[in-house]
């Protein structure tokens, strides 16, 4: 289940009604997909885009999106703090970023024009949609493993836009977990003086 944490405001969100309230007026979606009783998160890619082939069918009529995939991240996928240094930086995309995590987790920050950064980490089950031109930034949790479906409006795919005068070094890229926030501990340590 994702997780918001808004570190500005010594703020955390867990409740999904709650998230999907909290993006909503930045143009941001998530919701809870099934699982394991759908496709063995390690299916082919075939075989998963079939299982969610109505739920995509639905998303690529809504936001004219052409193409999907399956991408699988973990440890040993060659270059892969090269690739993960192209998104840690703040930037944005000429189309939407869409997202159904199959494995693993991720941190999305986002620093949107009408509000404080946040992150949001997602896990298997979460679907995010960070709407084009947001300024954002994202990593892989400590496990460094993620499979999701990717949605595209452009076939060739999308490159990371570079924004002027960045904060992504001003927050630290930490994924929650059991002992994320021990009782009472401020999140002032999660941002960078």
């Amino acid at each position: 289940m994702a997780t918001i944490l808004i570190a500005d405001e010594n703020r955390q969100i867990e409740n999904r009604k709650d998230i999907s309230a909290f993006l909503k007026p930045f143009g941001i979606y998530h919701e809870r997909w099934p699982l394991e009783e759908r496709v063995d998160p390690s299916a082919s890619q075939e075989e998963i885009l079939s299982a969610y082939a109505p739920e995509l069918k639905v998303l690529m009529d809504q936001g004219g999106y052409v193409t999907a995939d399956v991408i699988n991240v973990n440890p040993e996928t060659p270059n892969l703090e090269a690739m993960l240094d192209r998104f840690r930086k703040e930037h944005t995309h000429s189309e939407d970023e869409v997202r159904f995590i199959l494995k693993g987790r991720g941190l999305f920050h986002i620093h949107p024009k009408n509000g404080p950064v946040f992150a949001i980490q997602v896990e298997a089950g979460d679907l995010i949609n960070v709407p084009k031109g947001t300024q954002h930034w994202f990593d892989l949790c400590g496990d460094k493993t993620i499979r999701a479906i990717r949605l595209f409006q452009d076939k060739s795919g999308w490159t990371p836009a570079y924004v002027d005068e960045p904060v992504h070094e001003r927050y630290q890229p930490l994924c929650f977990g059991p002992t994320h926030l021990p009782g009472g501990t401020a999140l002032e340590p999660l941002i960078k003086t």
